[in-house]
């Protein structure tokens, strides 16, 4: 098993735009005993992926609690970056 950070760059390469909800439901399964696996620390991998041009921002939106939900996908250099890196 790759570690959490991994798996989550590994998942922009798979889907055309993920939220942080998306990634925790996405790999849940796999990673639901992690203690990372939760929304604030998830949030933090992905503005740490945005910042290092791993990911882009898409769009945003408010979901039902009036939360915002930021929407990223891996740009095609990104996901290149990614799976020279990252082999599944």
């Amino acid at each position: 098993m790759m570690p959490l950070n991994y798996a989550i760059l590994k998942y922009f390469t798979k889907v055309e735009e993920a939220c942080a909800d998306d990634v925790i439901n996405a790999l849940k399964d796999t990673y639901g005993n992690f203690k990372a696996l939760n929304k604030k620390d998830v949030i933090t991998a992905l503005m740490t992926a945005e910042a290092n041009g791993l990911i882009e921002e898409t769009r945003f939106e408010l979901d039902n609690n009036n939360e915002l939900k930021v929407y990223y996908h891996a740009h095609e250099e990104g996901a290149a970056t990614i799976n020279k890196y990252i082999k599944d």
